[in-house]
């Protein structure tokens, strides 16, 4: 009879630990079993805007640190640039406008992936379009928010 009580009690033990890891997924933003880069996706539209789907005024929001995987959509405006790059997508600090390193990515037209750290400091950051794709270039920005 003790060896069915032991069991029993592993096995109660065990439903414990998935219910706390059940818990976890879904109440802990950014809590994950696996280490899977959370993918963003991102158009580069024809009219020189960015779009995400469900937002009006597009944002892109990570964690300090936190590994993305950028899957960016770009449809050609008017001009592309001798190496084929129809957009392209720059991270600047908001305070000063320096670039991050490593976040000057050329936009060849189609779907392109690329696997990316979010800056170690926390703020606001801006995406811009470092090719001059049309009249509207300009405009091509949208926010970029590292949280702590």
């Amino acid at each position: 009879m003790g060896d069915g009580i032991a069991n029993s009690g592993t096995r109660v033990l065990r439903l414990l630990r998935m219910f706390a890891a059940a818990v976890l997924l879904t109440l802990v933003p950014g809590f994950a079993l696996s280490q899977s880069p959370r993918v963003i996706e991102v158009l580069a539209d024809h009219d020189s805007r960015w779009r995400m789907a469900g937002q009006k005024d597009p944002v892109i929001t990570v964690r300090a640190g936190e590994a993305v995987t950028l899957r960016i959509t770009a449809v050609k405006a008017k001009e592309y640039n001798r190496n084929g790059a129809i957009h392209g997508f720059t991270l600047l600090r908001a305070k000063d406008r320096s670039r991050v390193p490593g976040w000057d990515l050329d936009l060849k037209p189609g779907v392109s992936e690329f696997q990316m750290t979010a800056p170690a400091e926390p703020g606001e950051y801006t995406v811009v379009c470092t090719v001059i794709c049309s009249g509207d270039h300009e405009g091509m920005h949208m926010r970029f928010v590292v949280l702590s």
